[in-house]
C-alpha cells in the first residue's frame, strides 16, 4: 500500500551545497566532489496513480524541480546514498503539513492508520572511504530522533515506512510502595518496574519524598496507581516545584526565592506607592506589567537544557513555542509580539568526544551540531510563527560542554479590560468543561519535567525529546488572541509544559478545588498509549481551557474554522479532589491538597567552598596590547553572532525600531526597541546581562554583574529607571551539595541587594538545577562536567517616545567622546584573562549600585534631552571591545586617551580590558558638550577624544594603539565566520 513520491532541484541546491560544505569542513581528506538531494515523502494509504501524479505536482515547482512517482531521482554517478528519517513516533512537521495539501489535493481525507512520513536521500559522489562514510553519516543525523540508511551504488531504495506500532502494558497497574527504603529509593530514582523488569524512567523523588507519598496512601489503606505516582513525581519535580529555591536554607527559613526574590518586589512596589507600574508577578505564566491605560506588556524567560543536550533542534524549538505559549496562558490570552534567545555552549571547535554510557555506545552530541541545532530551533519556532526575534546572545565556555544552557523568551501584549472584564484575571469554574485544544498527545515529552530535574547520564530518556510544531501552534494563537478571548468564551487558560495535561490541569483546578478528567477523550497521535502516559506527557501545541458549557459549541465552532482541534476531555468541580478515569474506571483519584502542597519540606544546609585562586603570571600577561586586543574581538563571547541574527526575523509584525545588528558595520547590541502600537509612539526596551565566568571566583559578583549589566543595557538603549522591571533565570549544577548552596545563596543575595538599589521589581523568573553531565572519555575515564553557575537577568522598559532610542554606533566626524563611569583593576575572570589562556584571577568586578544609580539617572536624562549621539555599555572585553565594537559600527575612527580615566585601574592592560561594572562609551554632538557635561555633574566621566578618521587610535599609560577599523571590524567578524 505504501508508496513514494521523490522531488528533485533542476537548478543549483542550497541544501547539497551545505551538506558539501559541512563535509568538507569536518572531513578535508574525503574525496567527496559533490553532493545532490532527493526529498522523499512516502504515503502510507491507498492512493490511485492519478492521485499520486496530482500530489507530486503540488509539491514540485516546475521552474526549480522535477519529481517522480515511480523512483527515487538519483544522480547518474554517485558513490553512496544515505537516506535520513525520523524514527517511528517523532513529529514530523513537513510531512504533516504535506498530508493536509494531499487531502486537500484528492479532496478526501486519508482514513485512520493512513498518514504520511518523509526522509531526504543525500548522495555523495567521489572516492569515498568506508571509515568516512560511517562517519559522515553519523555527522548529518542524530540517531536519538533520526535513523540513516546507507545505499552503494546501484543499490534499491526500499519503501520505508516508521509507523508507530506500540505493545505498551495499557492496563492500570497498582505500585507497591509498602517495601523497604533501598525498593522506595530506587523507584524514586529510576522509575516504576515494568513487567519485564525494566524501569519506565526517572521520578527524581527523593527517599523522604517517597515515605511521604508512601504514609498518604497507607492512610488510604492502599498502594498508589502507576498514574498516581507518576502525576505526584510530575507535580512535584524540581522543575516544577522549585524545590531548592523554596525548602529552608541554613537561616533563610522561608527560603530563597521569598526572601531575596519576591521579597525584593514586595518591598520595591511599597516604595514605588501610587508609581508601582507592577500588575500580575510571580502568579501566572508570565510577568506583567502597565504599557498605557489600555494595554498591559508581559515577558518570561523559559530555560530547555536538558532536552537541548539530547535534541537541540527539538529542545530549542520546543522552548520557544512553549514560552509563546506563557504569554497565550497569562490571563486570558496575551498576543506575542517578540522572542529572545540566549545560548551557552561548549566550544564548537572542540572535536573531543564524550559518550553518555560506560560501553560508549551513546555518543554526546558536539557543541558545534548542539549550537546548529539549537540555532534552526529557534529559527523555526520564532519565524514560522510571524513572532520577531530582536534580540539574543551566545556564550562560550567549556563548563557548558556536558549540557548546554539554552534560553527562550516571548514578550506579549494584552488589553487590560475588554467589555469591562479584566484580561489579566482568570478562574476556572465548577462545572466548566476542561477543554484542550491544539496538537495531539504522543510518547514524545515523557518524564520531561522529571527528566529536567536530574543530570544528563546514559539513562536520560529519549521519550523526553519533544519536536514543537509552530504552524499548528500559529493557528492556536490566532484562534485565542483574535477571536476567542475577547468573545469571553472561556473562564481560564493555561499552556501544557512540564508534566503535560496532568500539571494544567491540576493548576487550573486550583482556581475552582477540583476536576474529573476523562483520558479516554484526550486526542492521540497514534493508538496504544498507556493512561499514565497519556496523562504526563508534554506533546507540544496544546493548551488547556476552563469553558462554560453554555459557550462550548460557540468556541468549538471557532476552533474548527482555525483549523485547530478541540475537545472535552472532564469537568472542573470543587470537590477537592483531582479524579482521573480510563474507561468509566476511577483510576486516580488524589486530594488537591495532597497533589499541590503534600511534598515534605527539606531543609538544606551549605557550606562555604575553599578556592585557591591565583593572577596570572607577568610573563603571561606580555602579549602585545594591539595583539591582545585582536584576540579578544575575535573571542566568540565578545565577537560577532550575525550568523544568527541574520537568520532570525526581526521587522515581522513591523515593531522593530532598533534591531539586533546596528550601524553602518552591523555590530550585535546587548537591548532592541520595539514599537507595539503603530498609532502610539511608546516603546518597549529589552536587554540582558549575565557574566557565568565570575562565578569561578565568586557568585555574588556573578550575579550583581548580571542584574547591574541587565540595567545598563537598557539605559544605554534609551530606558528609565522608574519603569523597568527585570526578570531571573537561574542554571545550576550540582544542585543540592551543600557548596553549591552557599553559591546560591550569595547570587540570591546579590540579586535582593541589587535590585533594591536599583528600584527593580522581578515580575518573573525561573530556575533550572542539575546542568551537569556524567558519563565518560573516549578512553572509558568517567567525567563530570558541571556548568558555571550562571544567572541571566532579562529587563523589560516602557519608553513615552521610541523616536529618542540610541544605538551604538559612533556617528558624525568631531563628535566628542566620553567614557561613563569607573574603571579598576577588575580583570578577574575576564576575557582578555580568557585569551591569555592561564590564570582565572582573584579580582571579580564590583558592582557599586549608589554611584552606578547616579551615573545611570544622568545618562536617562541626557537621552531623554536628545544631547547624545550613541551609547555602547561597556561589558564583557572591556573598554578596549567597547571602543572597538562602537567604530566598527559606525565604520568611522575615533581618536582617544585613556590615561586619566576615573577609577585605580593602574596597568594599560587594566584600562583597556577591565570589566569594570556601571561603565559606559558615549558619543555626543559638537555644540552639546557642555551640557551633556553638566548633566553628569557628580558622576565619575571623563571626555577622552573625538570621532574621526579610519583608524581607532588609543593612548595609554606608555604606548599609542592605532588599529585600522577595517582591521577591528575583521577581528569582530572572525567567530562563527564560516557557519
Amino acid at each position: 500500500m505504501a508508496s513514494r513520491i521523490t522531488v528533485a532541484a533542476t537548478v543549483d541546491d542550497a541544501r547539497a551545497a551545505h551538506y558539501l560544505r559541512t563535509i568538507h569542513s569536518l572531513f578535508p581528506t574525503a574525496g567527496i566532489t559533490g553532493v545532490s538531494v532527493a526529498q522523499s515523502y512516502i504515503f502510507d494509504a491507498k492512493l490511485s496513480a492519478a492521485e499520486r501524479k496530482r500530489v507530486a505536482e503540488r509539491l514540485t515547482s516546475p521552474l526549480t524541480e522535477r519529481s517522480s512517482t515511480r523512483s527515487v531521482i538519483a544522480p547518474a554517478k554517485y558513490a553512496y546514498a544515505i537516506e535520513i528519517g525520523f524514527h517511528p513516533g517523532v513529529t514530523d512537521n513537513v510531512a504533516k503539513t504535506v498530508r493536509q495539501m494531499a487531502e486537500d489535493t484528492i479532496r478526501r481525507t486519508l482514513k485512520s492508520g493512513e498518514d504520511v512520513y518523509t526522509s531526504v536521500y543525500i548522495f555523495l559522489c567521489g572516492t569515498v572511504e568506508e571509515r568516512d562514510l560511517v562517519s559522515i553519516a553519523r555527522e548529518l543525523h542524530n540517531p536519538l530522533i533520526e535513523r540513516a540508511s546507507v545505499f552503494a551504488y546501484g543499490e534499491e531504495f526500499p519503501v520505508t515506512v516508521p509507523k508507530v506500532v506500540l505493545h505498551e502494558h495499557q492496563a492500570v497497574d497498582r505500585v507497591d510502595i509498602s517495601v523497604g527504603d533501598d525498593e522506595l529509593a530506587r523507584i524514586g530514582k529510576q522509575g516504576i518496574a515494568n513487567h519485564d523488569g525494566t524501569r519506565r524512567g526517572p521520578l527524581a523523588l527523593s527517599l523522604n519524598t517517597m515515605r511521604t507519598i508512601q504514609k498518604y496512601f497507607a492512610t488510604k489503606k492502599r498502594n498508589p496507581t502507576d498514574i498516581e505516582l507518576e502525576s505526584l513525581a510530575q507535580t512535584w519535580s524540581e522543575h516544577c516545584k522549585h524545590t531548592i529555591f523554596a525548602d529552608p536554607l541554613d537561616e533563610v527559613e522561608e527560603g530563597i526565592y521569598r526572601r531575596y526574590i519576591k521579597g525584593a518586589t514586595k518591598a520595591i512596589r511599597k516604595t514605588k506607592g501610587k508609581s508601582d507600574f507592577c500588575v500580575s508577578v510571580f502568579t501566572d505564566n508570565a510577568g506583567g506589567i502597565i504599557f498605557d491605560d489600555k494595554y498591559l506588556v508581559t515577558h518570561k524567560v523559559e530555560t530547555h537544557n536538558s532536552p537541548s543536550a539530547l535534541d537541540p533542534y527539538g529542545g530549542a524549538i520546543t522552548g520557544i513555542v512553549g514560552v509563546n505559549r506563557d504569554s497565550l496562558g497569562f490571563g486570558l490570552g496575551a498576543k506575542p509580539i517578540a522572542n529572545v534567545y540566549g545560548f551557552c555552549v561548549g566550544d564548537p571547535k572542540d572535536t573531543a568526544p564524550l559518550y553518555r554510557d560506560e560501553a560508549r555506545t551513546q555518543p554526546l552530541l558536539s557543541s558545534r551540531r548542539i549550537l546548529e541545532g539549537v540555532v534552526k530551533g529557534i529559527n523555526a519556532g520564532g519565524n514560522q510563527s510571524g513572532i520577531p526575534t530582536p534580540l539574543g546572545f551566545v556564550a562560550v565556555d567549556q563548563s557548558y560542554r556536558g549540557k548546554p544552557l539554552v534560553f527562550a523568551g516571548t514578550v506579549g501584549l494584552i488589553p487590560r479590560r475588554v467589555a469591562g472584564r479584566r484580561m489579566y484575571e482568570k478562574k476556572a469554574r465548577p462545572g466548566d468543561y476542561v477543554v484542550v485544544a491544539g496538537g495531539r498527545v504522543g510518547l514524545d515529552g515523557i518524564h520531561g519535567a522529571t527528566f529536567s530535574s536530574e543530570a544528563l547520564a546514559s539513562g536520560s530518556p529519549a521519550t523526553a525529546v519533544q519536536i514543537g510544531d509552530a504552524i499548528t501552534q500559529k493557528k492556536l494563537s490566532d484562534a485565542i488572541v483574535r477571536e476567542a478571548r475577547d468573545r469571553g468564551l472561556y473562564s481560564s487558560v493555561t499552556d501544557n509544559g512540564a508534566g503535560g495535561i496532568s500539571c494544567s490541569v491540576a493548576e487550573m483546578a486550583k482556581e475552582c478545588g477540583g476536576c474529573v478528567v476523562e483520558l479516554d477523550a484526550v486526542p492521540l497521535k497514534y493508538p496504544g498509549l498507556a493512561p499514565w502516559q497519556i496523562w504526563i506527557s508534554e506533546s507540544q501545541e496544546r493548551m488547556t481551557f476552563s469553558v462554560p458549557k453554555r459557550k462550548w459549541k460557540d468556541l468549538k465552532k471557532l476552533f474548527e474554522r482555525h483549523d485547530v482541534e478541540a475537545r472535552v476531555i472532564g469537568q472542573f468541580t470543587d470537590s477537592g479532589r483531582c479524579v482521573v478515569k480510563f474507561k468509566k474506571r476511577t483510576i486516580m483519584d488524589l486530594g488537591m491538597e495532597f497533589l499541590h502542597d503534600g511534598r515534605p519540606v527539606e531543609r538544606q544546609i551549605s557550606k562555604k567552598p575553599v578556592r585557591t585562586l591565583t593572577e596570572p603570571s607577568r610573563k603571561a600577561r606580555a602579549v602585545p596590547l594591539r595583539a591582545s586586543l585582536l584576540n579578544v574581538l575575535k573571542s566568540p563571547n565578545v565577537g560577532s553572532i550575525a550568523f544568527i541574527s541574520q537568520q532570525y526575523d526581526h521587522e515581522v509584525q513591523a515593531l522593530s525600531v532598533t534591531k539586533p545588528l546596528e550601524g553602518k558595520g552591523r555590530v550585535n547590541t546587548d537591548a532592541g526597541v520595539i514599537q507595539p502600537l503603530p498609532d502610539s509612539s511608546r516603546g518597549v526596551v529589552l536587554s540582558h546581562g549575565y557574566a557565568p565566568w565570575y562565578s569561578a571566583i565568586d557568585t555574588y559578583a556573578m550575579a550583581a554583574a548580571a542584574i547591574d549589566t541587565a540595567v545598563r543595557n537598557a539605559v544605554a538603549a534609551g530606558a528609565s529607571l522608574d519603569h523597568l522591571a527585570i526578570l531571573d533565570n537561574f542554571c545550576w549544577s550540582t544542585s543540592n551539595s551543600p557548596e553549591r548552596l552557599y553559591e546560591l545563596k550569595r547570587a540570591a543575595k546579590a540579586c535582593y541587594e541589587i535590585a533594591i538599589a536599583y528600584g527593580t521589581p522581578y515580575v518573573s523568573g525561573k530556575d533550572s538545577m542539575f546542568n551537569d553531565f556524567r558519563g565518560y572519555t573516549k578512553r572509558g575515564e568517567k567525567v563530570h562536567i558541571a556548568a558555571l553557575p550562571t544567572l541571566l537577568v532579562s529587563a523589560i522598559s516602557v519608553v513615552p517616545d521610541v523616536s529618542k532610542a540610541v544605538t551604538i554606533d559612533l556617528k558624525a566626524e568631531g563628535d566628542g567622546v566620553y567614557v561613563i563611569g569607573e574603571t579598576h583593576d577588575e580583570l578577574g575572570a575576564s576575557e582578555y584573562f580568557a585569551t591569555l589562556g592561564g590564570a582565572t584571577g582573584a579580582s571579580a568586578p564590583r558592582v557599586r549600585a549608589k554611584k552606578n544609580l547616579k551615573a545611570y539617572k544622568a545618562l536617562a536624562t541626557s537621552i531623554e534631552r536628545g544631547i547624545v549621539s550613541s551609547v555602547i555599555s561597556v561589558g564583557r572585553g572591556g573598554l578596549g571591545a567597547a571602543l572597538s565594537k562602537a567604530v566598527v559600527a559606525g565604520q568611522i575612527g575615533a581618536s582617544v586617551d585613556v590615561r586619566t580615566l576615573p577609577g585605580t585601574a593602574s596597568s594599560a592592560d587594566s584600562v583597556l580590558f577591565s570589566e569594570s561594572q556601571g561603565r559606559f562609551v558615549v558619543s555626543v554632538r559638537e555644540g552639546q558638550e557642555k551640557q551633556f557635561e553638566r548633566a553628569l555633574r557628580g558622576v565619575a566621566h571623563a571626555k577622552i577624544g573625538t570621532v574621526g578618521g579610519s583608524h581607532l587610535k588609543i593612548t595609554l599609560p606608555k604606548e599609542t594603539l592605532k588599529l585600522p577599523v577595517s582591521a577591528l571590524a575583521s577581528a569582530y567578524r572572525k567567530p562563527f565566520k564560516d557557519w
